[in-house]
C-alpha cells in the first residue's frame, strides 16, 4: 500500500489547525486514500454507493457517458440536488465545477459540499485560467495527464490529483497511460534532484516552479494524493490502478451505465481494497457479469477533437 505520510507537517495535536488551510485541505484529501469516489446523480444512486462501501459519491446533473452522448453544455448539479443528497447520505459529497468557473466554485462551497471538483468533464468556462483555489475553504481536486500538469494544478491549490483518463468511455487504457506518465515523471525528477541545473531546466519545461520540483523529488511522489480516474469499468481496472500507485480510484459511468449497479459497485471497492491480493480481485471480478457492463467506447477511434481529456491540459 502506497505509503501517505509524505507531507511534512506537525502532528494535528501540536497545531493549530484553521479553516481552509493547507493542513486541513490535504488532510481530508488523505482520509478518503485507498477508496472509491463514485459518481452519482440521484440520491438513490448516492446510497447504493454509500452501501457497497465507497468513501465518497461525486454529483452530477448527467454521468459522463450521458454528457458525451447528448452534447451541449455541461454545468455544475443543481443545488437542489447536492442539498438532498448531502441529507442523504453519511459519507463525504463532492460535486463538478467547471474549468475556470469561479462562481461555481463560491457556490459549491456555499453548499456545504465536502470536495470541488475542477472539471474537464464538464463544459470548460475559461479558457485561459484555472480557478485560483487558495482562497477556499473547501479543497479542490484537479485532474491531469502529466506530472507537470498535476503540479501546476497544485501550486493553483489544489488537494489532490487524479488522472483525466477518457470519461464515459469504459476504456481504461488513457488512464493508465496518464498514470505512467505521472510515474514516468517522478522517476526523471527523482534521478535529477541532486542536480540543480537539470531540475531547473525541467521545471521550465513543466511551467512549475524549482522549489515544487525539488520537494518531489525528495518525496519520490505528488505532494497530494493522486487517485485514478477516466474508463475504469471492472474490479480488474480498479486493480490495475491501484497496482500503478494510485491512491485510490473514481468510478465515473462504469457503475450507473451497467446493468448490475449494486454488484458492481461492490465488487470494485472489494478489488480496490484488496488489490494486492489477486485471489480476491478474482473473487471480486467474478461478482460482476461482463454481459452487463456498461457499452464502452473505444478510445483509438475516437477523433481528438471528442476527447475531453485535453480541456485544461495547456493551462
Amino acid at each position: 500500500m502506497a505509503n501517505l505520510d509524505y507531507t511534512p507537517l506537525k502532528e494535528y495535536k501540536d497545531v493549530e489547525i484553521q479553516l481552509g488551510s493547507t493542513e486541513l485541505k490535504r488532510g481530508f484529501a488523505k482520509m478518503v486514500a485507498h477508496g472509491v469516489v463514485m459518481d452519482v446523480t440521484n440520491p438513490t444512486q448516492a446510497a447504493i454507493a454509500e452501501d457497497a462501501g465507497a468513501v465518497a459519491v461525486m454529483v452530477l446533473d448527467q454521468l459522463p457517458a450521458d454528457i458525451r452522448g447528448q452534447g451541449g453544455v455541461a454545468r455544475m448539479a443543481s443545488p437542489d440536488a447536492i442539498k438532498e443528497t448531502i441529507e442523504t447520505i453519511s459519507i463525504p459529497v463532492m460535486a463538478k465545477c467547471r474549468i475556470g468557473h469561479t462562481q461555481e466554485a463560491y457556490l459549491l462551497q456555499e453548499l456545504g459540499v465536502d470536495m470541488i471538483d475542477e472539471s474537464e468533464v464538464l463544459t470548460p468556462a475559461n479558457e485561459a485560467s484555472h480557478v485560483w483555489k487558495w482562497p477556499y475553504t473547501v479543497p479542490f481536486v484537479n485532474g491531469c495527464r502529466d506530472l507537470g500538469e498535476a503540479l501546476r494544478r497544485i501550486e493553483e491549490g489544489a488537494a489532490m490529483i487524479r488522472t483525466k483518463g477518457e470519461a464515459g468511455t469504459g476504456d481504461v487504457s488513457e488512464a493508465i497511460r496518464h498514470m505512467r506518465m505521472v510515474n514516468n515523471g517522478i522517476a526523471q525528477v527523482v534521478g535529477v534532484k541532486d542536480n540543480a541545473e537539470e531540475l531547473m531546466i525541467l521545471a521550465r519545461e513543466m511551467k512549475v516552479s524549482y522549489e515544487t520540483l525539488l520537494n518531489v523529488g525528495k518525496l519520490g511522489r505528488l505532494p497530494v494524493i493522486n487517485f485514478a480516474a477516466g474508463g475504469i469499468a471492472t474490479p480488474a481496472d480498479a486493480a490495475q490502478m491501484m497496482r500503478m500507485k494510485c491512491d485510490g480510484v473514481f468510478v465515473v459511468s462504469g457503475i450507473y451505465k451497467s446493468d448490475d449497479p449494486e454488484n458492481r459497485a461492490a465488487a470494485i471497492v472489494y478489488a480496490t481494497t484488496h488489490w494486492e491480493s489477486p485471489d480476491k480481485v478474482l473473487e471480486a471480478q467474478m461478482m460482476v457479469d461482463e454481459t452487463l457492463a456498461m457499452a464502452g467506447k473505444g478510445i483509438s477511434r475516437m477523433a481528438d477533437s471528442d476527447k475531453i481529456q485535453t480541456r485544461g491540459a495547456n493551462l
